[in-house]
């Protein structure tokens, strides 16, 4: 018997290439998860590191519960729907051209049927379960929520019903129509597929099994849209599609009642599908379901829209009154707005001599230093070395000096390791030797030097100053918002160190090293380590280079609002962390929100554009998340440690029941307030997001009454920065301020409120100036009752007290103003304006504004020059504030600034004014000759193209406007030196 020809040639090895395909199939897969593997283990060991293993373990068994929970129920709906309907197949189809199609299909899909039985229902439930376990925390807070104690005004629900109940039933419900909806699509077409299904040309074809089973999936389906409708009639108060939120008029009278009509009917219809599955009759289940589409559309939407549109609509107004009122009193209380101070301000307009006596304290703090234009000095005077820098908006806090509270503005001096030169710039040097930031800088925010710099209370490297020195507090900085993205440290005892530190500060000696000493990072030092880090990073020199040792940690994730986001992932961060030097430490103080979009009858707000003003424009400043909320909550207030990273979150607003719910999931990773020690309290602040959000609403919340609310006629908008060019809104400003009702300053964030912007243009008059108490005390786990307190001045429309656009156009308009700072920038020099303040002092409304000179090149910097003042129609132009001051009160102000020691002068006691100097008003006035000979004749040889002469008229300018400079500090500060600035022309804009 002859054997079967080989298709293998002779001397030619059999093929592998059936076992390859498998085998790499196995090792990518093997590759792929153990990336996967490391990536979840180094989060393991961030957070067992951090003591907050609980956050982790909470929050990933909770998703991972929730998505077997959601993977399961797609998976088992899918795989019996499809098994269901296989196994309903008829045995034969009495269609022979129908038999040949689905013979076709079938035979193509039988070697993979198996596959393709199970293999679908497992790619439905991956979905399902990822789109479930995203909603972990509606399911947590349902499980865990906590009462508001307070009612909604329609249904008598405790509120938490709506912000933890209703969200939960609704992602119940969606989800599992979904299941359903899939799972029928599934049978219906496996029951297609195999004929037990068939489209003929007297109609559609059922099998009894298939029958059986559409009744079941369509009477699920109706009983779980029964529900949905009838969720529906609470989630109306949720509502944010009408003018105002919450359910108005039609909603309650047409909405919701038919809400429940078909709830009723959906269940009806429902039981008839189930009748008709037992005695094989469709025609009710039919005429039932188009009943109910046509019930829906009719009861649903034609009904509430004839009654809004014949009966709500002519007499809006008097429908809608009691449904405003709720929505006024329900998103007061929701924003934390139903607590606020209101009080008339007669602002007056005169600026009269010594109006600012009461406001002794005020004047002398007013803050001078802008933020966010002295970076740059900063870094000039303080950076040292090329590998440090500031950020480009500094902060405004407060300490004691001298036993008086000092606005100060503060920044920490972080690492910049792009910054080395290039040949320096090694995997070593980036993640070994430059590992940390050093020390605090802060100046005093109500005063400067004479040559127009900053006055340093704390500075220098090593670092001294009021606010300690090394051997007081822990100056390095190896967590900030600037930091490499992971740095590794640490060496064993007696070990050489390595870590780029200070320079030394004295000339000729090198600089310091260091090897850190705390607990900041997981430990790398060990092999399996390595080999995850370097996963992690993708980086083959941690594994491989000598700079990680035995004790070494690695110190990532080092943004100290990232690193809050993950330990409090529940929270909405606030976009401005600030440092503080407390308790011996650098420590980043973080505030964090507990928010809800579920709140009954409160108006939604977007995050992001309610916090949106010139900072976040700039990139000054993190913009909140593009999500809408209409509940918020100051919830937690977290301090990162800037050494070794530790986080401690302390529940602020311990009664806000969101939070008492997080607590509950999470009962170990929060500490109560009282724990706070007191240096940590005398740095909290009012956080800037929240009353930016506070204020959006505001403008037109204000308002009580529903009529006046209906009608919108005292709508107020924040006015926009009048120092940036593009139209965004003004930032709020930190300053210490004494209220018309307080007897002493407190630390305020502040905002002023003008008409309501229409298309761009506003009248540009200050209707409205809002202040938030930031004064927590001093004394440890003692919150001061008057912190958080706002308070809100009303200025009647007729007093028409100029807004900040207004009296930045006055300082812009006035003569003696605009010459002199023309002169300036004639010099080859940029004339900055720094930030506006709005004070409530002297019975009216004062506008600071200091002036800052920068000159060319790379090195230069700002330095404050002058300082602009305006009351009512007045403005005032001085050196110094003080001087300025004394301008516009006719020679004496009744008050001394900050700065009134600045010029080398005693001040005057009240009521005295010093004698005029005519020689330095005569130099002032030829020096001020020159500049303008200078200019002529500079401008002149530039046209002649002589570029030597050019530049030596420039050395004249300079030279002229330096002599004009110090003439002008020598004059006596005189009343008539104030000058009233012509009112400008009034908008056409009608007042709103």
């Amino acid at each position: 018997m002859s054997r079967p020809t080989s298709p293998i040639p002779p001397g030619r090895p059999p093929s592998r290439r059936g076992a390859l395909t498998p085998t790499l199939i196995v090792v990518a897969l093997a590759v792929v998860g153990f990336i996967f593997f490391a990536n979840v283990w180094t989060d393991v060991l961030w957070y067992q590191q951090l003591g907050y293993f609980e956050v982790f373990v909470t929050e990933n068994l909770s998703r991972i519960l929730i998505f077997l929970a959601g993977f399961a129920l797609m998976f088992l709906a899918v795989f019996f729907a499809i098994r269901i309907a296989y196994h309903a197949r008829p045995v034969y189809a009495p269609d022979s051209e129908m038999r040949d199609n689905l013979n076709r299909y079938q035979a193509q899909l039988e070697p993979v049927r198996r596959v393709v039985m199970v293999g679908l229902p497992i790619l439905f439930g991956l979905f399902a379960g990822s789109a479930a376990a995203s909603q972990w925390q509606k399911v947590l807070l349902f499980f865990n929520q906590e009462p508001f104690g307070k009612e909604d005004p329609l249904f008598k629900l405790d509120i938490s019903f709506y912000v933890m109940t209703l969200p939960f039933l609704g992602f119940i419900t969606g989800f599992l129509i979904s299941v359903v909806v899939v799972a029928g699509i599934a049978g219906i077409l496996t029951h297609y597929l195999y004929g037990s299904i068939r489209l003929l040309e007297r109609g559609v074809f059922t099998s009894r099994a298939a029958q059986i089973h559409l009744a079941v999936t369509g009477a699920t389906f109706l009983i779980l849209l029964g529900v949905n409708f009838w969720l529906d009639r609470y989630a109306a108060l949720q509502s944010d599609g009408g003018r105002w939120a919450g359910a108005l008029y039609t909603d309650v009278n047409a909405v919701i009642p038919t809400k429940a009509i078909l709830a009723v009917a959906a269940a009806l219809v429902a039981i008839l599908f189930i009748v008709a599955a037992i005695i094989g009759r469709w025609r009710l289940p039919v005429i039932g379901t188009a009943m109910l589409i046509i019930t829906s559309i009719l009861a649903g939407g034609v009904y509430p829209w004839v009654i809004q549109q014949f009966q709500v609509r002519p007499s809006e107004e008097t429908y809608e009154r009691d449904f405003i009122q709720r929505n006024i009193d329900m998103t007061r209380a929701a924003y934390g707005l139903d607590q606020i101070q209101v009080d008339r301000y007669d602002a007056t307009n005169t600026a009269t001599t010594g109006a600012l006596a009461p406001d002794a304290q005020t004047t002398a703090n007013i803050r001078l230093l802008d933020p966010n234009l002295i970076s740059d000095a900063f870094s000039q005077l303080e950076q040292y070395r090329p590998y440090y820098q500031f950020p480009d908006a500094l902060n405004v806090d407060r300490y004691e000096v001298d036993g008086k509270i000092q606005d100060t503005v503060i920044a920490v001096r972080e690492l910049n390791p792009t910054n080395v030169a290039t040949n320096q710039q090694g995997w070593l040097n980036q993640h070994v030797v430059y590992t940390h930031g050093y020390g605090v800088v802060a100046a005093k925010g109500n005063k400067f030097t004479v040559d127009g710099k900053p006055e340093f209370l704390q500075s220098g490297i090593p670092s001294t100053g009021v606010l300690g020195d090394d051997t007081t507090y822990e100056p390095r900085i190896y967590f900030g918002e600037n930091s490499p993205e992971y740095s590794i440290v640490g060496a064993p005892e007696g070990a050489a160190p390595r870590e780029q530190d200070r320079p030394s500060g004295k000339e000729g000696e090198g600089d310091n090293q260091y090897t850190f000493e705390g607990e900041g990072g997981p430990n790398v030092g060990s092999f399996f380590n390595k080999v995850l880090y370097s996963i992690k990073f993708q980086s083959s020199d941690l594994l491989l280079s000598d700079g990680v040792n035995p004790d070494s940690q690695i110190l990532y994730d080092r943004n100290p609002r990232d690193r809050v986001e993950k330990v409090a992932p529940y929270l909405t961060v606030d976009g401005n962390a600030y440092p503080a030097v407390v308790d011996g430490r650098v420590k980043w103080i973080v505030d964090g929100y507990t928010t809800s979009q579920y709140y009954p009858y409160s108006q939604q707000e977007q995050l992001s554009a309610a916090t949106a003003d010139s900072q976040t424009s700039a990139g000054r400043s993190v913009a909140l998340p593009n999500s809408s909320v209409n509940y918020i909550r100051n919830s937690v207030k977290a301090t990162v440690d800037a050494y070794d990273g530790s986080v401690t979150l302390y529940a602020w607003d311990d009664q806000d029941p969101i939070l008492k719910a997080w607590q509950k999931v999470f009962p170990t990773s929060l500490k109560p307030y009282s724990e706070m020690s007191g240096d940590v309290m005398s740095h909290v602040r009012y956080p800037e997001d929240l009353f930016k959000v506070q204020r959006e609403l505001l403008g037109r919340y204000h308002v009580t009454e529903p009529g006046s609310f209906y009608q919108a006629k005292d709508v107020w908008s924040v006015p926009n920065d009048p120092t940036v060019d593009t139209d965004v809104k003004q930032p709020p400003f930190y300053m210490s301020l004494q209220m018309p009702d307080q007897d002493k300053p407190a630390f305020q964030l502040t905002s002023s409120f003008i008409p309501q912007i229409v298309n761009g243009t506003a009248r540009n008059v200050l209707y409205g100036f809002l202040a938030a108490d930031s004064d927590a005390g001093n004394e440890e786990g003692v919150k001061a009752e008057s912190y958080g307190k706002l308070r809100l001045l009303q200025i009647p429309p007729e007093i028409q007290v100029p807004g900040p656009g207004q009296a930045q156009n006055k300082f812009n308009s006035d003569p003696t103003v605009s010459q002199a700072l023309n002169l300036l920038r004639q010099g080859a020099s940029e004339v900055l304006n720094g930030n506006l303040l709005t004070l409530p002092v002297g019975g009216g409304i004062l506008y600071v504004q200091p002036v800052y000179l920068k000159s060319t090149g790379e090195t230069s910097y700002p330095t404050m020059q002058r300082v602009l003042v305006a009351f009512g129609d007045k403005v005032g132009f001085a050196p110094t504030l003080d001087g300025a001051l004394k301008q516009l009160f006719g020679g004496d102000s009744g008050a001394a600034a900050g700065d009134s020691d600045n010029t080398g002068q005693t001040p005057p006691t009240p009521g005295e004014t010093p004698p005029p100097s005519a020689g330095a008003q005569a130099d002032l006035k030829a020096a001020l000759a020159a500049a303008n000979a200078a200019i002529k004749a500079g401008q002149a040889a530039l046209a002649a193209g002589d570029f030597a002469a050019y530049g030596e008229e420039q050395k004249k300018l300079a030279a002229a406007l330096q002599k004009a400079l110090e003439a002008e500090e020598k004059i006596p500060v005189t009343a008539p030196e104030a000058t009233p600035s012509p009112s400008p022309t009034p908008s056409p804009t009608p007042s709103p």
